[in-house]
């Protein structure tokens, strides 16, 4: 059915009760999945606990300005546009994934669908960076991969900046790294940044990536920058003055970190995906966590925060005592999230379900829960194996998301009021 308006609310806590976990998927750790057993047929997945929300705050900290100059300085700045329209990959399907109620769906080339080197993890469009839809003229899509390879060179995180406004069902697409600045202001130099970037959201000329155990990490697309390129394992500024960046053309700097915090005796928060609400008022951005079968048998609990994001200068929005925190906030004790989004006041969940990609069963599930005493309701086998984040585009109702296993990378959408 069609998503109707529902008020955004900031919950009180009516504090935390034991839930039931949904039932009995089982996969390994959050980067690369496992074995899998298919969870009961039910719909309904568990009821839903409001938490205390102010009790998850944010500490903004910025690189200092001068260092982002003197890079700026010593390197050539390019627009997001320049680099959508240098892509250098071309995509190839070799067949269309399994979704349930599927609206659209690309690929990548047949390198990056087989590396076992690189994992893809966050999507973001340009209908979250602006209203609009596009960015710069071009309707864009990125996605973060980590670094997975054991070659002893950690290059950190890459995104892939794809043009869907040259074609949408192969959109051109070129990876850029993802950089800290380093060094001093007179011999300014930049590092790979070190983070599993499960989740991405792009918001103006911010991007938001999550840091697993740190809050998140903002890159400015105002300094995006141009590298030398011909050195597969040098990084930053070398002894003769070039910058590299293991062979990317483009590098776009970290400009901020949000760290958080939280107060009341509840357990920080893990930062494990990302999404941007264009629905609520104001936006806001929407967190999970995600935990293991096993670590949700232990007692773990699995929990969803919602903290508002401020349009004018991009930052997430303090609270009239300065003090930026999440205004909704939910325990579900939802296993295998991977990604989340809301909609209207209706959160919806990604969870992985293994590896074995012929087993039908090990196909991604799909919640969904109305805000704020709803339950979570299971969409059984809706997504890919090894679905991964969310993103909605509400230009056209689509629900993002991409498999990361080699060989099922789809980036796909659905149609989101169908669910």
């Amino acid at each position: 059915m069609r998503h109707r308006r529902r008020p955004v609310l900031a919950v009180a806590s009516l504090g935390l009760c034991a839930l039931l976990a949904s039932a009995g998927l089982a996969v390994a750790a959050e980067p690369s999945g496992g074995a899998a057993t298919e969870p009961s047929a039910g719909a309904a997945a568990a009821a839903v606990t409001p938490l205390t929300a102010s009790n998850f705050r944010y500490t903004l900290s910025e690189t200092p300005s001068s260092l982002v100059s003197a890079l700026d300085a010593a390197l050539p700045n390019v627009s997001m546009s320049t680099v959508a329209d240098d892509g250098n990959r071309t995509p190839s399907c070799g067949s269309a994934p399994s979704v349930t109620h599927r609206t659209a769906y690309y690929c990548w080339n047949s390198g990056d669908q087989g590396t076992s080197a690189w994992y893809p993890q966050g999507i973001t469009t340009s209908s979250d960076a602006y209203g609009s839809g596009t960015y710069e003229g071009k309707r864009i899509n990125l996605v973060s991969w980590y670094d997975h390879a054991d070659d002893g060179i950690d290059k950190g995180v890459r995104i892939s900046v794809s043009n869907l406004s040259a074609s949408a069902a192969a959109p051109p697409y070129r990876h850029i790294l993802l950089v800290e600045p380093s060094g001093t202001t007179g011999s300014p130099s930049y590092e790979p940044v070190d983070i599993h970037a499960g989740g991405i959201m792009w918001y103006g000329n911010l991007l938001y990536v999550p840091d697993t155990s740190g809050g998140f990490r903002v890159f400015d697309l105002d300094h995006l920058w141009r590298v030398s390129t011909g050195d597969s394992s040098a990084v930053g500024r070398q002894r003769d003055g070039s910058y590299h960046a293991f062979n990317y053309k483009y590098v776009l700097p970290q400009t901020a970190r949000f760290t958080d915090s939280t107060v009341g005796g509840y357990a920080q928060l893990r930062h494990s995906s990302v999404s941007l609400d264009r629905t609520s008022t104001p936006d806001s951005v929407i967190v999970s966590e995600y935990r293991s079968p096993s670590d949700v048998d232990a007692g773990a609990q699995v929990r969803t925060v919602r903290v508002p994001i401020d349009y004018r200068d991009r930052y997430l929005k303090p609270a009239s005592d300065g003090i930026v925190k999440a205004t909704e906030a939910y325990r579900t004790d939802l296993e295998s999230v991977q990604g989340s989004t809301a909609v209207d006041g209706e959160f919806f969940f990604s969870q992985s379900d293994g590896s074995d990609h012929s087993n039908p069963n090990s196909d991604g599930d799909l919640h969904t829960f109305a805000a704020p005493s709803g339950a979570l309701v299971r969409h059984g086998n809706a997504l890919t194996v090894g679905a991964e984040d969310l993103s909605y585009d509400p230009t056209r109702d689509y629900l993002w998301s991409l498999g990361e296993y080699p060989g099922y990378r789809w980036v796909y959408a659905a149609d989101a009021s169908s669910f």
